[in-house]
């Protein structure tokens, strides 16, 4: 059923010759003694996982799906999964990027970062049941009291429990403000929480001994609204005093969801019936500190849709090569076989580039936003801390929605190569297609995303963050602009750059009129931003490779080659997108909702 081969040597050109990580991580005194050798091993390794132990899972497990025992409460998952987690734990891949204080290896992040495009592509719905740990781990090692971390962080950190976030509830979607599961306090530290999650991604499962419930309720003095929502920790089984588990609170899964795709994780509805949980934070501040876990799972779904782009492409261009059909348009090249192979017609070619580009480019960005998140927790400068968190904080709604809408453009395309055996379920492609399509909507729809960056992100701070970013593409901009060999890149990426100056100015100065403004030009606002941030790295990648293309390794002429499509044949949605985004609120709101 297909094949996936970790791209390495694309991760080792990103992490090394664009982004020089082994100078920047000498920076930070927690990581000065990591060098290519070690990262380069490490995701050798971490390849090799993803290839051999889980990539074979993920067709068998989307056709079997979980199994939910509707008695015991209990959740199975497909065959094989549970005995790869084990593999996972004792290869101590769950703890590569946590403190060392609770049992974790301490790299870097960005190092997680490439482990996770790996598991993404060898099985997204088995990743999803680790994935998700990380983020409880990031909040409760932000916001946790010492007890709490004492007791939990060592386990999430070897991955022997996992964790969960349950936000949203049948009446709200993405409206927490609406949420009404209840806390109740108990007069000893403790809260009994009631109420009902649905879309609880890996709520229940058979993988590790204990789950970890990140659960948002109400006190019972809780303000309406947003502003009156705490955290709480809800263990799927007690722990005693001398870590050992105790008995079984009562926050059970009710269902799994029917899902379109990512059958293999188990979707759940969970209902809390008197279970037991401890505050996190603060109360009625649950949001801020679940905003941690929110923005690592927004990095995370990112992180989803670059590893489904990358193993989509690699099973379509082998298809492209083998499939024999029809001959190219300008005479026979393979006159030995009754049809030439389909990677010789033009669009064919179209299709296999845009997934490549979007991989490759997602790649360098993700990477990159790693490196920044690196610096931010661990570099000795306080400004340059605040630097990176602010660009950070820019780039996170781009990640996850730009990369994802791009999957599933990619893994379309990628199904569409295969033709008529792209649509049948043994070919696997298909099912990237169904994976890619959930990326969109949750941990906030990519709409949800689109708004953060223009109206919170940009706007709310009159785009101080984006002229930032904005000041670095200048820069390099400046640096290479009489470069007459970068013309082709640099000339594109200095254009967009002006225009979406102007256009950021023009719906900011439509919003203090017209707040719909915003919503109206959100979406190919993103779509333009998104842009600008590849058109950078590819035109820094093409700065490297055209330095390298007589070298004689032709990776260095495939990157070029890629770099041209994209500059030729993706980039030119900007403009596009640049008239949608100015349109106006009008053309969408004028008529009345009965009319339609």
């Amino acid at each position: 059923m297909g094949q996936y081969v970790a791209p390495l040597r694309d991760m080792q050109f990103v992490l090394h010759e664009l982004l020089a990580v082994e100078s920047e991580l000498k920076q930070l005194p927690a990581y000065e003694e990591i060098d290519a050798d070690i990262i380069n091993q490490v995701l050798e390794e971490g390849g090799k996982f993803c290839s051999e132990v889980i990539f074979p899972l993920n067709h068998s497990g989307d056709r079997e799906g979980c199994h939910h025992d509707k008695t015991t409460h209990t959740v199975t998952t497909p065959k094989g999964f549970k005995e790869a987690y084990k593999q996972y734990v004792e290869a101590g891949w769950p703890a590569l990027s946590c403190d060392p204080e609770y049992g974790g290896q301490g790299l870097p992040l960005v190092m997680n970062n490439s482990m996770y495009e790996m598991l993404n592509s060898g099985n997204q719905a088995w990743t999803m049941y680790p994935g998700l740990s990380h983020g409880a781990y990031e909040c409760l090692h932000e916001h946790g009291t010492p007890e709490q971390k004492a007791q939990f962080l060592p386990k999430l950190t070897s991955g022997e429990w996992t964790g969960t976030m349950c936000l949203t509830e049948p009446h709200c979607g993405t409206d927490l403000g609406m949420l009404r599961s209840k806390a109740e306090p108990q007069g000893d530290g403790t809260y009994k929480i009631t109420g009902a999650k649905i879309f609880i991604s890996a709520g229940e499962h058979d993988c590790a001994e204990n789950i970890i419930h990140l659960v948002l309720a109400r006190l019972p003095d809780a303000p309406e609204g947003s502003k009156g929502i705490s955290l709480f920790l809800v263990p799927k089984f007690l722990v005693n005093a001398d870590g050992s588990l105790g008995a079984r609170n009562p926050i059970f899964c009710g269902a799994i969801e029917e899902k379109m795709g990512i059958h293999g994780n188990s979707t759940c509805q969970m209902n809390l019936d008197g279970a037991i949980g401890t505050l996190i934070g603060q109360p009625h501040k649950g949001l801020n500190a679940m905003f941690v876990f929110m923005n690592a799972a927004r990095l995370g779904v990112g992180m989803q849709g670059l590893g489904l782009t990358e193993v989509a492409y690699q099973n379509a261009l082998i298809y492209a090569k083998d499939r024999i059909q029809m001959r190219s348009l300008s005479g026979p090249k393979a006159p030995d076989k009754p049809a030439d192979p389909i990677i010789v017609h033009a669009d064919v070619r179209r299709m296999l580039f845009t997934a490549k580009a979007w991989a490759e480019g997602g790649r360098a960005f993700c990477s990159y936003v790693a490196l920044q998140l690196d610096k931010e927790l661990n570099h000795p400068d306080e400004q340059v801390r605040k630097d990176c968190a602010d660009e950070v904080a820019l780039l996170t709604p781009i990640i996850k929605a730009f990369i994802t809408d791009n999957a599933w453009t990619a893994t379309s395309e990628c199904l569409q190569v295969y033709g008529g055996h792209g649509y049948i379920a043994e070919w696997g492609m298909e099912q990237y297609v169904r994976d890619a399509r959930i990326n969109l909507i949750y941990e906030g729809t990519n709409t949800v995303q689109s708004l953060d960056l223009l109206g919170r992100k940009i706007l709310q701070d009159n785009g101080a963050k984006l002229r930032k970013f904005g000041a670095k593409v200048q820069a390099f901009v400046e640096e290479n602009g009489t470069d007459e060999a970068m013309s082709e890149f640099i000339t594109p990426l200095a254009e967009l750059g002006d225009k979406v100056t102007k256009l950021t100015m023009e719906i900011g100065m439509k919003a203090f009129q017209n707040p719909d403004e915003v919503g109206a030009a959100a979406v190919p606002y993103l779509r333009v931003v998104g842009h600008l941030v590849y058109s950078y790295f590819f035109a820094q990648m093409a700065k490297i490779a055209l330095a390298k293309q007589d070298s004689g390794d032709t990776f260095y002429k495939a990157k070029l080659a890629t770099i041209r499509f994209y500059f030729a044949r993706l980039y030119p949605e900007t403009a596009m997108c640049i008239r949608q985004a100015r349109s106006g609120s009008a053309n969408l709101l004028s008529l009345e909702a009965d009319l339609f």
